[in-house]
């Protein structure tokens, strides 16, 4: 479960992160989604789709299946919490108020590539459900692969369709160009996020057999929970490479450089490939093209850390960016010393107790 009740997640629902349109160049825009509604029935998704401002090629691909729109839907709100979530204790929060959004996206820094990689795994896991859940008429469960040891178990359930969920968000998000080294970045951070969900699927199996024995057993394909995800993005995002064009960047002739000896490189197995049009390293690391703000203090790029709730001789000294922190106190009062009661319902007293609540300076 994330750390975001009800209230927080319908006021993250209804941010907007920008108008601008869905293409292949930017991660997936939050929408007014407070507007629309829950779910869909007969040509009603076409009207959704119209409003969602799509390229046509998506706007077609949304029209086709009526459980797209809502999958849209969910991919937004869930890679939106999970960044939020992943991000709570930074000096960058994921701010993703339309401008700070707008003007992250249009600069090459660390937390864009997160964004890139959050949004395309969020699409491919939310399409992935789509499927096996059975909310989608074009795709459904998990095909059976080719299985070696049939007689020792069968293939069954219900897996998610992680082929037909990559497909889809490859045509999705369309062919980018790879004329720049900013195009060919932000491409290898999507994809990033694409094979991040595909490296954590998981078998899960069920033993059918006389006695409780496990002479059968019917298996299928899960994906992990997006909150480990988001947790594996976070860490490439901490050890995201800088990467930059030894020539023109405008043309994108020219060999790109990871910023790392060549000794460093070898040792962590990153070689960068030599061909024209394809000079990223091969490695699941997040890439980045210049270095970030450093988001301590009001910009176009967030709100800064002034006012940012902080947790003493954790985080302070960090969020607060050597400013110092103020410190409240404040009673709050909530269930204690709670039983469990004969024979359906827990009893608890209402206790009263002081904390204190830690500020960053302004």
């Amino acid at each position: 479960m994330y750390p975001f009740n009800l209230q927080a997640q319908s006021q993250l629902a209804a941010l907007c992160f920008s108008h601008s349109r869905l293409t292949g160049n930017e991660p997936l825009s939050i929408l007014p989604l407070n507007s629309l509604p829950e779910e869909t029935t007969g040509r009603a998704h076409f009207k959704l789709c119209d409003r969602l401002k799509l390229e046509k090629k998506q706007r077609r691909m949304c029209r086709r299946d009526p459980g797209v729109v809502d999958t849209l839907r969910e991919a937004i709100i869930m890679s939106a919490l999970e960044c939020q979530h992943q991000f709570r204790f930074e000096r960058w929060n994921c701010t993703l108020e339309g401008r700070h959004r707008a003007n992250i996206l249009k600069r090459g820094f660390k937390e864009t590539s997160f964004l890139y990689a959050i949004s395309s795994a969020g699409l491919t896991q939310a399409m992935a459900k789509a499927c096996s859940s059975g909310r989608m008429e074009r795709c459904t469960c998990d095909e059976a692969p080719d299985l070696e040891n049939r007689k020792a178990w069968q293939w069954g359930g219900c897996g998610d369709n992680l082929k037909y969920a990559n497909k889809f968000v490859k045509d999705f998000l369309g062919k980018r160009s790879n004329k720049d080294l900013r195009a060919r970045v932000d491409m290898h951070n999507t994809n990033v996020g694409m094979k991040v969900i595909k490296a954590g699927v998981q078998k899960t199996c069920k033993c059918h057999g006389v006695s409780g024995s496990c002479t059968v057993q019917t298996c299928w394909r899960q994906l992990l929970p997006f909150h480990e995800i988001g947790k594996q993005l976070k860490l490439r995002y901490e050890t995201s490479i800088k990467v930059g064009s030894s020539t023109n960047e405008a043309t994108g002739e020219g060999e790109i450089s990871t910023g790392r000896s060549q000794q460093q490189q070898q040792q962590q197995q990153q070689p960068v490939l030599s061909g024209f049009s394809d000079q990223i390293p091969r490695t699941m690391d997040l890439l980045h093209i210049e270095d970030s703000p450093s988001f301590c203090k009001p910009s176009k790029y967030s709100w800064g850390t002034a006012a940012r709730k902080c947790y003493k001789d954790k985080n302070c000294d960090a969020i607060c960016c050597g400013r110092g922190h103020n410190t409240q106190s404040r009673e709050v009062t909530g269930p204690c010393q709670c039983q469990v009661r004969w024979c359906c319902y827990v009893e608890c007293k209402q206790c009263t107790q002081r904390e204190e609540v830690y500020t960053c300076k302004g």
